[in-house]
């Protein structure tokens, strides 16, 4: 394959980014996630020049993004800024910009800071909120998918206490206080956890105003069982869990709209809420120029056991973005994290095979197992074919994410905070960093 070339010292002269002039093959990786990130760790300092491109100059670990939102750690405490963690790689450039769109006749990445050729395309782009269409919770609920919504959910939850706190009027207190959680997976069990734990420990005595009014905190799901993936047995406990917590949780009930006040489901039900948080749905990111790789409605591009995009030789997709039906999963992996660091790092050893010349292996998904915490010393964990809830569950929850997170200075913070927070039963600075105001359109 020809390499890419140009010189450096002209890049400005033809709109192109500017990125040192190499030998090696240039592999373009678009997306620092979880899959990014494994799939550019395996290739540190080998023999071909990565481009990391990237609309934050950080990596985010969203599964913590629950307590972020909830005022239990700092947004600073999970992430991390890539300049920093690629200080030791000789062969990696990053460059903060959006992907505007993918030219695959000329092998060129289009952004809002110029363009970039490659020899290689690694589309790792991840996924957003799937409001399914319904513009009324996409304009007035709020996603989870980033520390911006983390922060944007914080801001809003406790905007709403303070006017709460104000008000003279019981159902107007009620209505400001309740948060409605949509989605029983992971994501919506420990923010309703969280929430729980929030309401019982820190709201009596920052908002002693609001002590004897009867705020709700509802957890919604269409189907009839939290936390699809795990054994009945797990998701049982789970509700018992909550319920114990004084969660509301609502199963086979769908959410048809939100006003911003008023949460209507299907049939003739509504639940006063000032604060809807979605957790229903993801899609994937799809840069433009691949639209004829999409192949449902979760916006994901359908790819080979190698990873490669169909009817491209040279643009693969990992991660969240990537649709690879197999005989166990014939609609696709799970978009969960252990499966985009699984499919990064096997490509890595796949391409180092293409450029030397070396036989390929097909990718196989070994699934780990999942979790979720609800609360202190209480959660539930599937590894494999062992089952865990309670004391044991939490504690392996806990060292497996606090083992997970980048940088030491990060793990320390992070513990130091669980720790805190275990013995005080007290969480971080309720603190609003600005103010949350939402959008008339998304």
């Amino acid at each position: 394959m020809k390499k890419v070339s140009g010189p450096y010292k002209d890049c400005s002269e033809d709109n192109r980014i500017c990125v040192p002039d190499t030998p090696l093959p240039r592999v373009v990786v678009v997306g620092g996630g979880f899959a990014g990130l494994s799939f550019i760790k395996q290739l540190k300092n080998k023999r071909v020049q990565l481009v990391l491109i990237d609309r934050s100059n950080h990596h985010q670990f969203l599964p913590l993004l629950y307590q972020v939102a909830t005022s239990g750690i700092e947004p600073d405490s999970i992430v991390f800024p890539y300049r920093k963690l690629f200080r030791k790689y000789r062969n990696l450039v990053y460059r903060m910009a959006e992907v505007l769109n993918i030219n695959t006749e000329q092998n060129r990445v289009e952004t809002n800071i110029g363009t970039v050729d490659y020899d290689y395309l690694v589309l790792a782009t991840g996924s957003k909120t799937n409001f399914f269409g319904n513009e009324s919770i996409a304009r007035n609920g709020i996603g989870l998918k980033s520390v911006t919504d983390a922060l944007d959910i914080r801001s809003h939850l406790l905007q709403n206490l303070e006017k709460a706190a104000v008000t003279c009027r019981e159902d107007e207190k009620k209505a400001l206080g309740s948060v409605v959680i949509v989605g029983g997976g992971p994501a919506g069990v420990e923010m309703a956890g969280a929430l729980a734990e929030f309401k019982k420990y820190i709201l009596p005595k920052d908002y002693p105003e609001l002590r004897q009014t009867d705020i709700k905190i509802y957890l919604v799901e269409a189907i009839g069982k939290l936390l699809q993936d795990m054994p009945e047995t797990l998701s049982a406990k789970t509700i018992s869990y909550l319920q114990k917590m004084d969660v509301e949780v609502l199963l086979n009930t769908t959410v048809a709209g939100y006003d911003g006040e008023t949460v209507k489901l299907i049939g003739t039900d509504f639940i006063h809420a000032s604060a809807l948080i979605w957790t229903a749905g993801i899609k994937g990111k799809v840069p433009a120029g691949l639209e004829k790789g999409l192949f449902n409605r979760q916006k994901r591009i359908k790819v080979d056991r190698l990873n490669k995009v169909e009817g491209c030789g040279n643009i693969f997709v990992i991660g969240d973005l990537a649709l690879m039906e197999t005989k166990d999963y014939p609609g696709g992996h799970p978009m969960v994290a252990q499966a985009a660091i699984q499919q990064g790092k096997k490509l890595a050893e796949n391409l180092l095979a293409i450029l030397n010349n070396k036989d390929v292996a097909d990718f196989e998904y070994k699934d780990k197992g999942s979790m979720a915490t609800i609360g202190k010393k209480k959660a539930v964990a599937r590894l494999k074919n062992l089952k865990f809830s309670g004391f044991p569950a939490w504690i392996i929850w806990s060292f497996i994410h606090l083992m997970s997170i980048i940088g030491v200075r990060n793990k320390f913070i992070i513990a130091l905070n669980w720790m805190w927070s275990y013995f005080t039963y007290d969480k971080g600075d309720r603190v609003i960093i600005r103010r949350y105001e939402q959008e008339t359109e998304k």
